[in-house]
């Protein structure tokens, strides 16, 4: 079955960075396009990132641009978060996403930016 499991979260001060992963399995990691989202209290969750299959095109939430990087590896079937220069605002659960017949989410890593 397909099973996508997120790690790297925790807490950082403001300026810091962090890198989640997201371990895939159950399908074939290589042929689909990923996505990372986050959900903060009280919000919807919302698209932070995508990438393609090859990992050759991603997208990034306006708010995350230039301090975020997606990216992946489809040895590993891993994806990658890369988050740069750490905001209060991104304090949220971040969830590993692929939609493949139907939308599959990871169980979230609770990131948290606080001094």
């Amino acid at each position: 079955q397909v099973q996508l499991v997120e790690s790297g979260g925790g807490l950082v001060q403001p300026g810091g960075s962090l890198r989640l992963s997201c371990l895939a399995s159950g399908f074939t990691f290589s042929i689909f396009k990923m996505n990372w989202y986050r959900q903060a209290p009280g919000k919807e969750r919302e698209l932070v990132a995508d990438i393609n299959n090859t990992g050759g095109n991603t997208n990034y939430a306006d708010s995350v641009k230039g301090r975020f990087t997606i990216s992946r590896d489809n040895a590993k079937n891993t994806v990658y978060l890369q988050m740069n220069s750490l905001k209060a605002e991104d304090t949220a659960v971040y969830y590993c996403n692929a939609r493949l017949l139907k939308n599959f989410w990871g169980q979230g890593t609770q990131v948290t930016v606080s001094s």
